[in-house]
C-alpha cells in the first residue's frame, strides 16, 4: 500500500483527551508503519497557548515524528500557517470538539481559506433526534460537500464488524440459508461493566438509545442484514445499509435505569434518562419478514461485551429430533472485547450403543488466527479518511434516516430501576440466547 503523502493532518481540540489517548498515537502507529511519510505533517489547533515544543512534550514520541509535529493556537491563520510549512495537496481536519460546534467551526474553516481541497471528521454523536441530524448536516453542507465530510462510528472499524461482510459474502455455505426462512431471531447485547463515570454530563441529555442504538447497533444491524452490494465500493454499500435501515420499524422497548446513577457526577438528581434499554423490531423486507430482532444495551451491568447471535429455526420433530429437544444451530459474533465466531453444532458422542448427540462449538479467535496485531479503530479510520475511503463512515442520509427509526422511540419512559451488576430479566424474548454461557472466544 502507497504511503500518504503530501497531507496536511489538523487536530482542532488537539489539548484535549481525544488527541492524547486516540488520535496522536494513532497517528503515530501510521507513521511508523510507513502508511504517511515525512512529508505530511500534522498540526494541534486548540484554545490553550503552546509552542511546538512545549505541544510535543505532551506525548511520548520518537524524535523523528517530532519533527513532523506543530500547534497553531486557534483557527484564525491556521491556513496560512499550513502554508508556510510546505506544498500539501490535501488537508484532512478532525474534529476533536463538542458537535455543537462542528457547524460554526466548519464556517469558521471556511472562512479561513479551506475549501475543496480539504476534507473535515466529525464524531458522534450527529444529532439528537431527526430534527437535530438534519439541522446539523445542512450546517455542514453549507460549507463542505458531502463527499469532504467523514462521519466516524468508531464500531465501523473493528476487525470483527468488518468480517461480518466476508463471513457473508466470501462463504457461500450461508448466503442460502441467511434469511428469516431458516433464522428464527437475531439478538444483539451491548453491555458495559462500568456506569457513566465521568461522561455523566454529556450521558444525561443522550441516554443509551441516543448513544449506543441509533449509531453504533443501527450499523451493526445493517451489516448483517444487507442485501449483497454491487460491488465494494463505498457508494454501493452504503446503498444497501441504507435499504435494511428503511425496513426498520421498531415495535416495542423497555428502559431502565440503574441505581444510584443519578447520585453520579454531572446527572439531575430527578433524572428520568434510561442507562438500560431493551427492544424489539423487525425489518420488512422479502429477505427478514416476520422475523424478529432484540437489542440489549446498558451500563452498570454484569461484565463487558458486544456479540451478535443468530438463532436458527428448530429442526422437524424427525429422525435426531423426535422428541424436539435437539438444539437449535447458532452463531456467536464476539464484537468486543475478544474478537471471534463462535458456531454452536450438534455432534455424535464417541462409542457404540444408542446414538447420543451432545452440542458441540466451533471457534475462531482473531488474535490466535493471525500473527499482526489487530489496528486500533482510529488508525483504520484516520487511515482511510486520508486516502478518500469513505468505506467506513456513515453518510448524512444514514444518520437521518436512523434517527427518523429510533425517533418513535424518544423520549423513553422509564419502567424501573436495576441493580448494578445485574442484568434485568427480558420482558420482550422468552427465549434470549444466553451470551454468558460462551465465555470468551480466545
Amino acid at each position: 500500500m502507497k504511503a500518504v503523502s503530501k497531507s496536511a493532518i489538523i487536530i482542532l481540540g488537539a489539548s484535549g483527551d481525544l488527541a492524547n489517548r486516540k488520535l496522536i498515537p494513532a497517528l503515530l502507529t501510521l507513521f511508523r508503519q510507513g502508511r504517511i511519510d515525512n512529508s505530511c505533517m500534522i498540526i494541534g489547533s486548540g484554545r490553550s497557548e503552546f509552542n511546538d515544543s512545549q505541544f510535543r512534550e505532551k506525548f511520548d514520541i520518537p524524535e523523528e515524528f517530532a519533527k513532523i509535529l506543530f500547534y497553531h493556537q486557534g483557527i484564525k491563520g491556521l491556513k496560512s500557517f499550513v502554508e508556510s510549512k510546505g506544498d500539501f495537496d490535501r488537508a484532512v481536519i478532525f474534529f476533536a470538539l463538542p458537535p455543537s460546534v462542528y457547524g460554526r467551526t466548519a464556517e469558521e474553516l471556511f472562512r479561513e481559506g479551506f475549501g475543496k481541497e480539504s476534507a473535515i471528521i466529525v464524531e458522534k454523536p450527529f444529532g439528537y433526534d431527526y430534527t437535530s441530524a438534519r439541522e446539523l448536516n445542512l450546517s455542514l453542507n453549507l460549507f463542505f460537500s458531502e463527499d469532504q465530510i467523514f462521519r466516524i462510528d468508531h464500531y465501523l472499524a473493528k476487525e470483527a464488524v468488518q468480517n461480518i461482510l466476508v463471513f457473508r459474502f466470501a462463504n457461500s455455505l450461508f448466503e442460502p440459508v441467511w434469511n428469516s426462512r431458516y433464522i428464527e431471531s437475531i439478538q444483539i447485547n451491548a453491555f458495559e461493566e462500568i456506569g457513566v463515570g465521568s461522561r455523566g454530563p454529556y450521558f444525561d441529555k443522550a441516554g443509551i438509545l441516543r448513544d449506543m442504538v441509533q449509531n453504533h447497533l443501527s450499523q451493526l444491524l445493517s451489516l448483517m442484514m444487507m442485501e449483497p452490494p454491487v460491488s465494494l465500493n463505498s457508494e454501493d454499500i452504503r446503498v444497501q445499509k441504507i435499504n435494511v435501515l428503511k425496513s426498520i420499524e421498531y415495535e416495542k422497548g423497555v428502559f431502565y435505569q440503574y441505581s444510584g446513577y443519578r447520585d453520579e457526577h454531572g446527572v439531575a438528581p430527578d433524572s428520568d434518562t434510561e442507562t438500560y434499554g431493551e427492544m424489539m423490531l423487525k425489518v420488512n423486507n422479502f429477505r427478514w419478514t416476520g422475523m424478529p430482532v432484540y437489542i440489549r444495551s446498558g451500563k452498570a451491568l454484569n461484565r463487558r461485551g458486544t456479540e451478535i447471535g443468530i438463532r436458527f429455526k428448530s429442526l422437524p420433530k424427525l429422525l435426531f429430533n423426535q422428541s424436539g429437544t435437539l438444539s437449535r444451530n447458532t452463531i456467536i459474533f464476539k464484537i468486543q472485547p475478544a474478537e471471534g465466531i463462535i458456531l454452536d453444532l450438534s455432534s455424535k458422542v464417541p462409542g457404540g450403543g444408542d446414538i447420543q448427540i451432545t452440542d458441540t462449538s466451533m471457534r475462531f479467535c482473531y488474535r490466535d488466527s493471525f500473527a499482526e496485531e489487530i489496528p486500533e479503530a482510529y488508525q483504520r479510520l484516520l487511515l482511510d479518511a486520508l486516502r478518500r475511503d469513505r468505506t467506513l463512515f456513515v453518510s448524512a442520509k444514514e444518520t437521518e434516516i436512523s434517527w427518523q427509526k429510533i425517533d418513535k422511540l424518544l423520549p423513553p419512559k422509564i419502567t424501573g430501576t436495576y441493580r448494578q451488576r445485574e442484568v434485568p430479566e427480558s420482558k420482550l424474548c422468552e427465549d434470549w440466547i444466553n451470551f454468558d454461557s460462551y465465555g470468551s472466544v480466545c
